[in-house]
This record gives C-alpha cells, sequence and structure tokens, in this order.
C-alpha cells in the first residue's frame, strides 16, 4: 500500500478533529505507523479509548484503492502536511488540516493572498464591492480567497477572474460535489482559469453545517488578511473573523448604510478596531 493512502484513510476517521489528528501525526511521524498500532498498544501508548477505537475502526479502512482511482480519474491531488507544497501560513495555525484535497493549481497556494467574506444574501452595493476589491488585489498580484457561497464569496471570485487573477475557494465537503450546485459554472471556472478548489473532506463528504466553520479557519490560515463586505448580527461570516483574530491576521471591513441589516456586523468590526477600507489603497498599504 502506497504511503498516500494511509492519508487518505487516517482523512477519512470522522471521531478525530483537526487538533487530535495533528497530535498523532506528531506522536508517530507518518499514518503508516499509526496504521499498524493495534487498539491496545495504542491505549498503552497513551491515546484514549475513543480515540483508539477510532483509529482502529475497520470501516474507515475499506475501499481505499477507490478513493485513489477516483480521485486520479477526476485530476483531485492530496497535498500532506509533510509536503513541501503544503501552504507555509496554514502549517502555523492551532489546528491545521492534516491534508488538503484539491483541484486546480496548487502552486498558488503560498502565494500573497486576502480572503473576502460576506453574507450570501447581499446587496447590489456589496456584490459592486467585492468584485471591484477582488478585480483590483489580483491586478496588484494577489490571490483572493473566498468560500465559493452564494453572495460575497461568489462575486470575489468572480471579480478576480475578470482582472485574469488567480482565485482560491475552500469548500465544507468533498470535492466529487459542488455545493451550492448553483455555482458549479462558477466552480469550473475557477480550475479552468488556474485557480484552485481545496478541501480538508474526503470524497464522499456532504456539505453538512459541521462542516463550514471549521472550513473557515482554513480560509483565514491561508491569507495574508480578511475583508469583510458585508455580515448581518450573527453572520457565520463573523466565525471567519474570530478564526482570523486568533491567528494574529489583519481584518478589514466595509463601512455600510447603518439602517441596513447587512451592515450591522461590518460597522461593528469597524467600531472593536477592524481596519475601515474605502480604497484599495487602505489594503495595499499594509502588505
Amino acid at each position: 500500500m502506497e504511503d498516500i493512502k494511509y492519508w487518505i484513510w487516517l482523512s477519512r476517521v470522522e471521531g478525530l478533529n483537526p487538533k487530535i489528528l495533528n497530535d498523532l501525526i506528531e506522536k508517530y511521524g507518518s499514518p503508516k505507523v499509526l496504521w499498524k498500532k493495534t487498539k491496545e498498544e495504542l491505549i498503552c501508548e497513551g491515546i484514549k479509548e475513543v480515540h483508539a477505537n477510532e483509529i482502529t475502526n475497520n470501516a474507515y479502512r475499506q475501499n481505499l484503492d477507490k478513493y485513489l482511482k477516483y480521485m486520479n480519474d477526476n485530476n483531485i491531488e492530496i497535498i500532506t502536511i509533510k509536503d513541501s507544497s503544503y501552504p507555509d501560513r496554514l502549517k502555523v495555525i492551532y489546528d491545521p488540516p492534516i491534508v488538503l484535497y484539491i483541484k486546480g493549481n496548487k502552486n498558488i497556494l503560498n502565494n500573497k493572498s486576502m480572503a473576502i467574506v460576506g453574507c450570501r444574501l447581499c446587496s447590489k452595493y456589496g456584490e459592486n464591492i467585492a468584485q471591484k476589491l477582488a478585480y483590483n488585489l489580483s491586478l496588484n498580484n494577489i490571490n483572493v480567497i473566498s468560500g465559493l457561497a452564494k453572495g460575497i464569496d461568489s462575486f470575489a471570485h468572480k471579480g478576480c477572474m475578470k482582472s485574469f487573477g488567480k482565485t482560491i475557494a475552500v469548500v465544507g465537503c468533498g470535492l466529487d460535489r459542488v455545493y451550492p450546485t448553483e455555482n458549479k459554472d462558477l466552480f469550473n471556472q475557477i480550475i479552468e482559469k488556474d485557480g484552485a478548489i481545496i478541501s480538508e473532506y474526503i470524497i464522499g463528504t456532504k456539505p453538512l453545517a459541521r462542516n463550514f466553520p471549521r472550513r473557515n479557519r482554513i480560509i483565514s490560515g491561508l491569507s495574508d488578511g480578511v475583508i469583510v463586505v458585508e455580515a448581518r448580527e450573527k453572520s457565520g461570516t463573523l466565525i471567519t473573523v474570530d478564526f482570523a483574530l486568533e491567528q494574529g491576521k489583519n481584518i478589514y471591513a466595509i463601512p455600510g448604510n447603518i439602517y441596513s441589516k447587512n451592515a450591522y456586523g461590518t460597522n461593528n468590526l469597524i467600531k472593536q478596531g477592524a481596519k475601515m477600507v474605502t480604497e484599495i489603497k487602505d489594503i495595499l498599504e499594509d502588505l
């Protein structure tokens, strides 16, 4: 069995969060060593029984050749945390994914990048701002990262590609599906225009609600800073901001109409110390 299959196996184990997976890699050096351990050995070596049960669960060890064949047939690569192409910025966050599944150009993951995020039900104002910011960032050789969601995310990806820039979409499901389905054309355009779609989730993983907060830490982790275009009071976008703050990233916010629900989150971020952005130089001067 090739070493890559062991990484695929370990990424399938659902009962282990990224921090635990990283601790296991640190302890044992590689998934291959972990694969060979019995439940009793793991427990004797200090692994909790509940985690030992997950690691030795035979269900996760089935059909690995089918996963690998599908990936080969559909141009899905895997980058492990031990690979030289693994993004440097992501490697230093608290709980980096042990693997990244990727379609497209993996060579752009270490380039200077900014995340643009915001609400799904965005206004025309938010749509225009997201596209214009992404367009101008890419003109300055800065990649644009977002989450392929409806609204601000989609317009950020589109704005970047309009200036022939490279955009990265981080998704919360396996790369064998597109979520939301209405973004299938956008998904394909990103790859065709030398961008990348990445996920820490193995193919077959559904876009479950619990996957997206974890996805957001990768969006912020890959970026040099996070720009919030529109966000409501309890927007999921603010989860990305929380991760970015933990990771020591700069936060930028677009001011909005004080009577707009979509501006509540961004205006509040500015009050809390996020840098207000009214033109592209507000971002470029920090980079």
